[in-house]
């Protein structure tokens, strides 16, 4: 009933809230992806997105496709994998953000274990700027990380306003330097705020640095300051901070998946898990609000 090449591209809309970064992704005209989405809203008999000259949402009869659209290809990628007897194999040496260490990643990567068990999968966990060094340096296969602005490389998972988060009872002095939470270098989030503010003309001190998602997340709860983040990967019990706090926009920030240099053993692994990857990317922000 429902076309596999439709519910990815259903899945790439989603994922992306763009029908012009959908087609991007999937190498498409942006007419076929319109004329995709439009079959599959003619098959379901339900709008799957509002759409109007600026934002693209779902529904929330697109929002319950979104499950059913990764199991139905989730077991047409298991049955061709089976009847075309292709067993994936090797050592496959992956590098996730630390933006990713609450989200549901986890439960992607369980998943691919569980489908192809003879791949070595290998997981490095750090700042975004320190996986692009690894993979420019052949140490990675395959990265999922925040786009460096000067680098025009990598699919495009999704792409989310930064924020600026704090702990719920925080208070800016407004005459005093803004206290930041932030990554060492070579953090993304932490040139990015400090290039904010400085064009704002804010003052600013570093108040805690931490190279793990859970250091930055303990400061700002305890009410240390304030820290650059993903709107869309927002840890619990921390909360946007109000404009009024007079902070200056932070711009908008791309996660995309970046290939290393193709080794032989590791080329099926790789793009076995970016697909997998590119097919769950809505719950990589979606499921840890």
């Amino acid at each position: 009933m429902y076309d596999p090449s439709q519910l990815r591209t259903f899945l790439a809309v989603a994922q992306t809230l763009s029908f012009t970064q959908a087609a991007r992704r999937l190498g498409l005209r942006q007419s076929t992806v319109s004329q995709h989405v439009r079959r599959l809203e003619d098959a379901t008999g339900r709008q799957l997105f509002t759409r109007d000259t600026h934002a693209v949402e779902l529904t929330e009869d697109g929002e319950a496709m979104l499950g059913f659209a990764r199991r139905i290809l989730a077991a047409h990628e298991q049955a061709a994998a089976f009847f075309t007897g292709t067993r994936l194999g090797g050592r496959l040496r992956f590098g996730a953000s630390e933006d990713f260490v609450l989200t549901h990643l986890t439960d992607i990567l369980e998943s691919f274990r569980h489908d192809h068990p003879e791949v070595d999968l290998e997981l490095t966990v750090e700042l975004s700027g320190t996986l692009h060094e690894h993979l420019d340096a052949g140490r990675l296969d395959l990265v999922l990380a925040k786009r460096r602005p000067e680098d025009p490389r990598g699919e495009l998972v999704w792409q989310d306003d930064l924020v600026w988060i704090g702990g719920e009872r925080l208070r800016l002095d407004p005459e005093r330097p803004v206290p930041l939470i932030v990554y060492p270098p070579p953090g993304i989030t932490r040139a990015l705020a400090f290039e904010a503010l400085e064009r704002s003309g804010r003052s600013w001190r570093v108040a805690c640095t931490s190279g793990s998602l859970n250091g930055l997340v303990a400061a700002a709860r305890a009410g240390l300051g304030v820290m650059a983040h993903s709107r869309g990967l927002i840890p619990p019990s921390l909360v946007r901070v109000p404009d009024r706090a007079g902070l200056p926009e932070l711009g908008r920030v791309d996660f995309v998946l970046l290939h290393g240099e193709r080794r032989a053993s590791a080329q099926g692994a790789a793009d076995a898990l970016a697909a997998a990857i590119l097919a769950g990317g809505d719950r990589l922000h979606r499921g840890s609000r």
